[in-house]
């Protein structure tokens, strides 16, 4: 069994979805990200608010973080990015060249990270991990998933199928380097519940890429937690941004 929930996800207006889209934190350089950064509704500015700074600041220094949290509250006040009224899981299909990839992006446990349920093989940076946690904590939300994936289950990849011909894509754009991309937004609760127990059916997921990102997802939940005298286990920092293929 694996547990992953729907959530109120943070997203771009379906128009200004590729200004908003850039590549992960961790794939570009300083120089390349401030280049993304010429677009003022590029999400770079949030994952690498440093180039928001004066170029003295030290990347891995608390202004980056404030300013990133600042970057990312703008970004939603001026209405780039809107608010989920309720959870939902989200079909995410991907082509590049000829490839075709379908996942779902929910929120993974911490628990089953801390478990050994979700399977790790990979060992990680200190520092790595310390920035991801702060950045987390500060800016109070994952800002990039982990990626997942999981042994291949026909039922799972027939439900996945079911619902991309039959609901319709929030998103449908092609990338800068050539990579299509569309996102189908679950909202209705039968299938939500369908997806819930196809998860239910996975044994185990194994982190692909992002492990940095999931153990940073860790020391975060445990920092809230200690700081919550009335933890249930229930709360969003108990779960961690994924998207599982």
């Amino acid at each position: 069994m694996s547990v992953v929930r729907p959530f109120k996800a943070v997203r771009p207006k379906p128009e200004l979805v590729e200004k908003v889209s850039c590549p992960p934190y961790d794939v570009v350089s300083y120089d390349e990200a401030k280049e993304y950064g010429r677009t003022p509704e590029s999400f770079m500015h949030v994952i690498r608010a440093e180039i928001d700074l004066p170029s003295d600041v030290p990347h891995y220094g608390e202004p980056v973080y404030e300013k990133a949290r600042e970057n990312l509250v703008k970004m939603m006040e001026s209405g780039i990015l809107v608010m989920e009224e309720k959870p939902a899981y989200y079909i995410y299909w991907q082509r590049m060249g000829e490839h075709t990839q379908t996942g779902v992006v929910g929120c993974a446990s911490v628990d089953e990270y801390q478990s050994g349920a979700i399977k790790k093989h990979e060992l990680t940076r200190q520092d790595k991990e310390d920035d991801r946690a702060r950045h987390v904590y500060t800016v109070g939300a994952n800002t990039g998933p982990v990626f997942l994936t999981f042994r291949a289950e026909k039922d799972f990849d027939n439900l996945l199928k079911e619902l991309t011909t039959k609901l319709n894509p929030l998103y449908d754009f092609t990338d800068e380097k050539g990579v299509q991309h569309k996102v189908f937004p679950v909202y209705e609760q039968e299938n939500i519940e369908k997806i819930k127990r196809a998860f239910d059916r996975i044994p185990a997921l194994y982190i692909a890429d992002g492990h940095h990102r999931a153990a940073s997802a860790s020391r975060v939940r445990e920092l809230m937690k200690s700081k919550n005298p009335n933890h249930t286990g229930e709360e969003e920092y108990n779960y961690f941004l994924s998207v599982i293929f």
